[in-house]
Order: structure tokens, then C-alpha cells, then sequence
């Protein structure tokens, strides 16, 4: 079907891949816990564009720039961890905010403020996993096993499994965002806790960074 061999197995490595936790999960979870609920989802919304963007690169050809060029690999990755160090010491020198219990009157008193936050935490979910260049290496390495090599399509079947995978991906996180969220919620709402998270989410983020930093091609 479309050129995609043992498409069932491909779900399942899918699924099983998804449920190992990586930078994607770790960012979801931080969000959740640090910022509720809301903030979780939308940045399981912003991976799962990303990991959208990286299928369409991936099908395109350009992302075997990143697997053929040392350079292009290397600028790839230290923007992306620049970008995860930035995010970690904008948490760290955040101000309490009080989120949950000011979110309803945010949003009947400065409504697009509200918005323009989830905004933010999209945008920063896509580039967290755009700016990851272990994603592109690995989408182009793991598809391709699962397409006939004599489909004149090609990438119509690197097309749907990045769908597949996404989607699977979206409703893991999705579980991830909610279940973070639920379990935090009562120490969010305690202004002095919640700025102990943020703290604790900006030390991750900035470790994510430097993890990234140490990855190899």
C-alpha cells in the first residue's frame, strides 16, 4: 500500500519508540508541571509540527544535507542548544506568576496576553524539536526501512509514515502533558512552589542544551 512495507510493524516500532523517553518528553512533562495543563498541550502541539516539518524535509531530500555535512550538523546543533539554554535561564529568572489561580482573570482582563503565552509555548515546542538534528538524522535513517525501494512514490510513503509516527507521537504526549499536569496541579497553585518548578525547569532545560551539546552525527 503506497510503497510502505509491514506498515503494522512500523506502528508498532512507532508506539515503542514514542514510549522511550527523549528531549521531545522531557520538554512536555517540564512544560506541564511547571505551567499547567494548557501549556503542556501546546507544546505537545509545537513537537508534533516540528516532527510534521522534519517529515517534509526529510521527503524532500534536504535533510540528508544534515547526515552528509559535519558543518551543517554542527550549526543545526548549536542552535538548537543555544535555544534550550535560553529557554532554561528565561525559566530560571522568571517572577511568580501564580498561574492557576490567575489564568481565569488573565483571561477576562488581558485575553490576547493569554493567548500570545500559548503562542510562545508552540513556537518554542517547534523549535526545540526543529533545531534537533538527531530527529532529521533519525527520520531518515528508520523510515526508509519500511518503503519499497522500487515505488515510483517515494515520497507519498515518507509522507504518511511521518504522519503515522506523528500521530502516534501526539496522542503519547498528550497523555504525558495531561498526567504531568493533573499530578502538579495543587503545588502549582502555591506561588512559592510554583517558582521552585520554574527554577527546576530552567536547570532541565539548560541540561538538555548541554546534552545536546555532547551529541555526535
Amino acid at each position: 500500500m503506497f510503497g510502505i512495507e509491514n506498515y503494522l510493524g512500523f506502528i508498532l516500532a512507532a508506539i515503542l519508540l514514542n514510549l522511550t523517553p527523549g528531549t521531545d518528553s522531557v520538554y512536555i512533562i517540564t512544560r506541564s508541571i511547571s505551567q499547567g495543563q494548557k501549556a503542556g498541550l501546546y507544546s505537545v502541539l509545537g513537537i508534533t509540527s516540528g516532527s510534521l516539518i522534519h517529515t517534509l524535509l526529510a521527503s524532500l531530500g534536504l535533510s540528508v544535507l544534515l547526515a552528509s555535512s559535519p558543518m551543517a550538523f554542527m550549526i543545526v546543533k548549536y542552535i538548537g542548544a543555544a535555544y534550550l539554554c535560553y529557554l532554561g535561564l528565561k525559566m530560571l529568572l522568571s517572577q511568580p506568576s501564580n498561574a492557576i489561580a490567575n489564568n481565569l482573570s488573565k483571561d477576562k482582563a488581558t485575553g490576547n496576553q493569554h493567548k500570545v503565552d500559548n503562542w510562545q509555548i508552540y513556537k518554542q515546542g517547534v523549535l526545540t524539536n526543529l533545531f534537533n538534528p538527531k530527529v532529521a538524522l533519525f527520520f531518515i535513517a528508520f523510515f526508509p526501512q519500511f518503503i519499497d525501494a522500487n515505488y515510483a512514490y517515494g515520497m507519498v510513503s515518507f509522507l504518511i509514515l511521518g504522519l503515522t509516527f506523528a500521530s502516534t507521537g501526539l496522542i503519547w504526549c498528550s497523555c504525558l502533558a495531561l498526567l504531568a499536569a493533573r499530578f502538579s496541579k495543587k503545588l502549582r497553585e502555591n506561588p512559592s512552589v510554583e517558582t521552585i518548578l520554574n527554577k527546576i525547569s530552567g536547570v532541565v532545560f539548560i541540561g538538555l542544551g548541554i546534552k545536546l551539546l555532547s551529541e555526535k552525527a
